[in-house]
């Protein structure tokens, strides 16, 4: 299998010498202190880049892990078709949520990662863990809903697999889902191709998914109507790689950690700064007003049915039109511009004209969102 990518500029070598500065880094520092797992480990956040770092990425290192996407990329030898691989699992509490429930966050999560990594959703896998006890009723209710999103984003579930355990030791239903697509482009998209002068664009208002968990689980006595934002995001991105094509040079969708996060990782992936305008972030209402009495930041708050596109300057207002065209993305905004310096860093220019440091998610005040 040829896990090559293609040569279509010169910043391919570029990305080539990124990537194995990441790799040789991991042979010599330890990233982790931790002498146990906690529940910040699952946040998406800073603790989960560290463990990530510090156990998983160096004992798996390999060329199609190592720029860590949302997705593998890799050509099948002999075809010259190249593809896109990717798995994730969902233990989301509670299992039923405003605008959504376990089932449909499994299809649309496995299809947006495909989708960011510019891929075609074909097939996907279920695998289900169920607890002794939970409802046929329940589970058939999370299956019917799979099978909605499922239809609605023109993927089959192809192959599965189902294990029981004791009461107690499972909280209901876990799922693990896999994905594979065709690549539509022959460019490379992903978080080291961020140059300095790009864009940052945004398909619309943050937070819904992970405000949505918490007051539906936490039955807090505020009123809101927010809902989760999870949406198949896949083609949104076909339009938008059809309309600016190799200008879309890296697509993320901004789940846990929400986008400081996201940012953060690709900032420092290709070693770049990001300077946002915090103005220019769309927040609903419900979202910022909730925030406000949590003690919550928005920009580290879990979104499903979002996207963060880094595109080339001159491209960046023909992306705009066009993801403003799509359904799911009437309210996309322009909110930042990739910089030079200093390397691995966010900045946030604030509402009232100051400036502070964005960092990712430091603990984990929303676990078990998705």
């Amino acid at each position: 299998m040829d896990t090559s990518a293609p040569r279509d500029t010169e910043r391919f070598d570029d990305v080539l010498k990124k990537i194995e500065r990441t790799r040789q880094a991991r042979r010599h520092k330890f990233y982790l202190r931790d002498e146990k797992i906690t529940l910040s480990h699952g946040s998406g956040g800073k603790s989960t880049h560290n463990l990530i770092e510090g156990v998983f990425a160096p004992a798996f290192s390999n060329p199609l892990l190592d720029p860590m996407d949302d997705a593998a990329t890799f050509t099948i030898e002999g075809t010259g078709q190249r593809m896109a691989f990717t798995t994730d699992t969902y233990v989301v509490n509670p299992l039923f949520f405003p605008g959504g429930d376990i089932g449909k966050l499994a299809v649309h999560g496995t299809v947006n990662d495909l989708a960011m990594a510019g891929a075609v959703p074909l097939y996907l896998s279920a695998g289900f863990i169920l607890e002794e006890g939970f409802l046929i009723s329940d589970l058939r209710r999370i299956v019917d809903s799979m099978a909605s999103a499922a239809a609605e984003a023109g993927v089959s579930i192809v192959t599965g697999d189902t294990k029981v355990v004791q009461r107690g030791k499972a909280d209901g239903v876990f799922i693990n889902t896999a994905g594979v697509g065709v690549l539509r482009s022959r460019w490379l998209i992903g978080q080291t191709r961020l140059q300095p002068g790009d864009k940052v664009l945004l398909s619309g208002p943050i937070g819904d998914h992970g405000i949505a968990i918490m007051l539906a689980r936490e039955e807090l006595d505020i009123e809101t109507d927010v809902q989760s934002d999870t949406a198949p995001l896949h083609s949104l991105v076909a339009s938008l790689l059809e309309a600016v094509g190799d200008g879309v040079h890296c697509l993320k969708d901004p789940t846990r950690g929400g986008i400081a996060t996201s940012l953060n990782e690709m900032a420092l992936g290709s070693e770049v700064s990001i300077g946002l305008d915090e103005p220019a972030i769309p927040i609903h209402t419900g979202v910022r007003g909730a925030c406000e009495i949590l003690g919550l930041d928005p920009l580290t708050i879990a979104n499903e049915g979002k996207l963060l596109a880094i595109v080339a300057p001159e491209k960046a207002d023909r992306a705009l039109a066009v993801m403003r065209e799509h359904q799911s993305g009437r309210e996309s905004a322009i909110i930042g511009t990739v910089q030079a310096e200093p390397p691995g860093m966010v900045f946030l220019r604030t509402d009232i004209g100051g400036m502070r440091v964005l960092d990712m998610l430091v603990g984990d005040p929303l676990p078990r969102i998705c």
